[in-house]
């Protein structure tokens, strides 16, 4: 372990925090500049502001760190069960830190870029913007039939759908709903269906943390200090703690 110790504290691996977190700490500032929602607390500006979001970052990270302190990780992405321990520490990550879930970081996302979306064509192109810089694959074909069922829509009503348009989106939904029906997914499966997505961004940034570890390594080894050492290390054997 001692070529892991020496290579990977100069490695992309000194900064695992960063990697393992990255998208968990993106507090949007309208939170602050607006207040909460339903709330009659001023909203805050400037320094004031900016020192909100500075110490719930601060706050949400410490407890994060404190959780991979602790937690073994093992960066193992082709084995099941290292992605699920994987999962399950993030999982608790987001629970103790009051951070989102990836199914409730994807809503806010859909709100965010859509609050003024006028009609639905743009909203459903929109919708496959996000899920294509997500990463997220539509295995079961579902975009296209959504597509489709507007396509339908506007045909019969012989013009554009606005999403003001109370008759025609309810025309909509009812088609998402058969569409829903046709391929099995049902409300009260969206619990596993979410867990499942779980599992999936965990193998893929375990494969993205394998990648960062073995690169670095790799570079190090290629440096005068490094040439009588031996082969270099399993990544599975590096303890993530030990650079934090």
């Amino acid at each position: 372990m001692a070529l892991a110790s020496r290579l990977a504290s100069k490695s992309k691996l000194l900064y695992g925090s960063q990697i393992l977190l990255q998208r968990e700490f993106a507090v949007p500032v309208r939170h602050f500049a607006k207040g909460s929602e339903g709330s009659d607390l001023p909203a805050l500006k400037g320094d004031e502001m900016l020192k909100k979001i500075y110490l719930e970052v601060k706050n949400k990270f410490e407890t994060s760190i404190g959780i991979l302190r602790k937690e073994k990780i093992t960066i193992a992405p082709e084995d099941p069960a290292a992605v699920s321990q994987y999962a399950k520490v993030m999982k608790t990550i987001r629970e103790k830190a009051n951070l989102l879930s990836v199914a409730q970081d994807v809503k806010a996302d859909i709100d965010i870029e859509t609050q003024d979306i006028p009609d639905a064509r743009t909203y459903l192109l929109t919708l496959k913007e996000i899920r294509t810089k997500r990463g997220l694959t539509d295995d079961l074909g579902a975009e296209a039939l959504m597509f489709d069922a507007l396509e339908k829509i506007e045909k019969d009503l012989k013009k554009p759908l606005l999403r003001n348009d109370k008759k025609g989106m309810d025309l909509l939904l009812a088609e998402f709903d058969k569409i829903n029906n046709k391929l099995g997914i049902r409300k009260e499966e969206l619990p596993k269906h979410e867990e499942q997505l779980e599992l999936k961004i965990a193998k893929a940034q375990l494969e993205e943390l394998k990648k960062d570890a073995i690169e670095a390594m790799e570079t190090q080894k290629k440096r005068e200090e490094f040439k009588d050492e031996p082969a270099a290390v399993d990544v599975k054997t590096l303890d993530i703690r030990n650079f934090l």
